[in-house]
């Protein structure tokens, strides 16, 4: 898909948060999402999720595959995998299939590595249960 400037647009299309900026309250993304600044609040994306090194998240996180190289404080949930980098401050439990912690990052809580079938994303399983 093109938008009206002739530019592509889709699935691979990254929604960037850029060092200096600040979201408060919650934040939801059909692709991936880069936090290069503040987050205060729960973040929802249905494609993948990178922290960037400068980036800070507080609040819940839930994402395809979560890349963390900055601060996170409160509990992350990937349907595939968490990578948490050297350069990695985490306060909070993660639940994910697969978990890669590189050396030198800093991990505070608990680890739950579920089958992708007990993953599920919060707002569908609202739906679900009702």
């Amino acid at each position: 898909m093109k938008d009206k400037n002739n530019i592509n647009i889709g699935k691979d299309a990254v929604t960037i948060i850029s060092s200096g900026v600040i979201v408060e309250g919650k934040l939801s993304s059909n692709g991936n999402v880069r936090i290069d600044g503040t987050v205060n609040g729960d973040i929802n994306a249905n494609g993948n999720l990178t922290i960037g090194n400068q980036g800070e998240v507080t609040g819940e996180v839930h994402a395809q595959v979560i890349t963390v190289g900055g601060k996170i404080s409160g509990t992350i949930t990937a349907h595939d995998k968490i990578i948490l980098e050297s350069t990695s401050l985490l306060k909070g439990d993660i639940i994910t299939k697969i978990l890669v912690v590189e050396e030198g990052a800093v991990f505070e809580g608990k680890s739950t590595m579920n089958s992708p079938n007990k993953l599920s994303n919060p707002i569908m399983s609202d739906n679900k249960e009702k």
